[in-house]
């Protein structure tokens, strides 16, 4: 369970409230989550998400290697993603399973909404 708050102080008080409830480990500090890494600037008051591995996993998997030439483009704003986009029969996500562009697309695509990198 990953627990966030801008209070330290909520944060030991629902630890103590689940340490008596259930057995508990408390591992610390989150560095990453669901492949996500974590990255704080406590004097900024900042944090950010990265997803460097997992795209650097992608581009091993589909042989993009040194020469992708990366350039800087943003999300925009009006683009929505819907559940009506999605492929709606079994036989279109079997074929679509086999076609290494479009798992190549749609792995890029997971990142890119996600975390927003400019890809």
């Amino acid at each position: 369970m990953l627990i966030a708050s801008k209070n330290r102080s909520s944060i030991d008080k629902l630890k103590v409230q689940l340490s008596c409830e259930f057995e508990k480990k408390d591992l610390g500090e989150v560095r990453r989550t669901l492949g996500k890494k974590i990255e704080r600037d406590r004097v900024k008051g900042r944090a950010s998400l990265t997803q460097k591995t997992y795209l650097q996993k992608v581009l091993q998997k589909f042989l993009i290697g040194d020469e992708a030439k990366s350039v800087s483009s943003l999300l925009a704003p009006h683009f929505k993603l819907s559940a009506r986009m999605s492929l709606k029969t079994i036989n279109d996500r079997e074929y679509m399973s086999h076609v290494p562009y479009a798992s190549a697309v749609g792995s890029l695509m997971y990142a890119m909404v996600c975390i927003r990198p400019d890809l």
